[in-house]
């Protein structure tokens, strides 16, 4: 009885030696495809984030074209420069990017795992068997910019696009490996189109 409690350790510890083995194998042998693709998946899931946030704030009316952006006129009643309000547009970045920081840090392994298929046999097994879990442990940084666009929108007609671009650096745990990379996303927050000729003066007022 007692050899064999002795035989049955001896072959728990040679499997999971070998289980260990094998871990850190699999890992080195894939870990370049892995970290990609988990790179892939997060950078998927954060973008749609950053979306849903910003359309949420759209939505409810938090964001107003004519909040961030207003004319200024001559006597005509020409535009002669857009003025944008700073204080505005640094209230909105503060919001969105919280939404945005609580969204990602929210997300699990559900949402990020990788099917083993995806990178084993890719071609019939993409999608497919045991999932890799991913997780996000921490986010290092983020900010958010605001930039301008104009387009040509028809006859005497010009289209003004406010952008935000958000970038995020995010730490990713996969297979026991953390590895740091940085998420970029520009959003379509607010336009409107302008008739008449195009002001020569942008202004940033507010603050």
């Amino acid at each position: 009885m007692f050899r064999r409690i002795i035989s049955f350790l001896r072959l728990l510890i040679i499997l999971l030696a070998l289980a260990i083995v094998a871990f850190f194998f699999f890992r080195y042998q894939y870990r370049h495809t892995i970290g990609g693709l988990a790179q892939t998946q997060v950078k998927n899931a954060t973008s749609d984030l950053i979306n849903d946030a910003i359309d949420k704030q759209i939505e409810t009316g938090n964001v107003q074209y004519d909040r961030i952006v207003y004319f200024e006129k001559d006597l005509d009643g020409r535009i002669t420069a857009l003025k944008t309000n700073m204080s505005e547009v640094n209230r909105l970045k503060t919001d969105i990017l919280n939404i945005i920081n609580d969204d990602i840090l929210a997300l699990d392994s559900s949402d990020l795992g990788i099917p083993m298929g995806s990178f084993v046999l890719p071609e019939f097994l993409a999608g497919k068997g045991p999932v890799i879990p991913v997780h996000i442990l921490s986010i290092r940084n983020s900010e958010a910019s605001f930039t301008s666009d104009f387009k040509e929108a028809g006859i005497n007609q010009v289209m003004h696009q406010i952008h935000m671009d958000v970038s995020v650096d995010v730490a990713v745990l996969v297979l026991g490996k953390t590895d740091y990379f940085t998420i970029s996303s520009q959003v379509v927050i607010a336009e409107t189109v302008i008739v008449g000729s195009v002001p020569d003066t942008l202004l940033q007022t507010g603050g």
